[in-house]
């Protein structure tokens, strides 16, 4: 093998070989910024989940439930003599 060709081939393989870090830089650089996007969303999934949470614990509380049965449906308490205890 000749010198000159021995110098062009090896030319050659460096300008793939940088070819190819220049490729795998450009895809790194693009999953790295979509790897960003989602990590934000799961950051922003996570932040409304805990409101949710938040507004379950606040709609199942117990106060929150005899208030909302005593204004919108006028139930009550029944009294002492309105209970009736039924026994096989």
């Amino acid at each position: 093998m000749t010198p000159r060709l021995l110098l062009t081939l090896l030319v050659i393989a460096t300008v793939v070989s940088a070819l190819g870090v220049v490729q795998a830089r450009h895809q790194h650089r693009q999953l790295f910024v979509q790897l960003s996007k989602l990590q934000k969303a799961r950051d922003e999934l996570n932040i409304d989940f805990g409101r949710l949470q938040l507004e379950q614990a606040t709609w199942a509380e117990s106060n929150r439930i005899d208030q909302v049965a005593r204004d919108r449906l006028g139930m009550t308490f029944p009294r002492g003599g309105e209970t009736v205890v039924v026994r096989p």
